[in-house]
């Protein structure tokens, strides 16, 4: 993951310098995870994409306020894909100018049974995840919910792609065994 990690910001650094074909490269290294970021935060295939398309333009303007060993590369073009996202979402909403017309609006938020309900079942999901393997464990993280490709988890973790699915597959079926105890 490091030698990958290093390749990432020698593109970005290039990409300061205005290097297409590192850009290129770069967006063709990082699309597919930052895709999923702005898909994960937008909810809508169209959005994401158009959004997609504005971190890059984004990225291509800001390349040269990269710093190697700040943070990881790929942290930070998630980070600019992520905050974009949100930027996104924020001019969604419309702003209202009369305060009364808030008192009409029900709260989208769970109610306090849910949110309790919600808490024991996270609860109750990390326990179970506990009682995995430690890399085990890490790896449904990476994939569940961290969005990681089982290539890019085969190879954070040093096994065979189909190992990693191995590992997805028999660990959530314990998941769920411990899930229904």
């Amino acid at each position: 993951m490091a030698g990958q990690s290093s390749d990432i910001a020698d593109l970005i650094a290039r990409v300061a310098l205005r290097d297409r074909a590192a850009f290129q490269a770069l967006y063709g290294a990082t699309s597919a995870k930052l895709f999923g970021v702005t898909l994960r935060i937008l909810r809508d295939r169209a959005e994401a994409e158009e959004a997609l398309q504005e971190v890059y333009v984004k990225i291509w303007q800001r390349a040269d306020r990269y710093r190697a060993g700040n943070y990881s590369p790929i942290s930070w073009l998630v980070a600019i894909a992520r905050n974009h996202s949100l930027d996104v979402l924020r001019a969604r909403k419309p702003v209202s100018d009369d305060i009364e017309a808030a008192f009409d609006l029900a709260d989208q938020g769970p109610n306090p049974e849910a949110a309790a309900m919600a808490a024991g079942e996270r609860a109750q999901i990390e326990a179970c995840l506990d009682e995995l393997e430690v890399d085990r464990a890490g790896a449904v993280r990476g994939a569940y919910l961290d969005g990681y490709s089982y290539e890019e988890l085969a190879s954070r973790y040093g096994v065979p792609l189909n190992t990693m699915r191995t590992w997805l597959r028999r660990s959530l079926m314990k998941l769920k065994e411990c899930l229904t105890r």
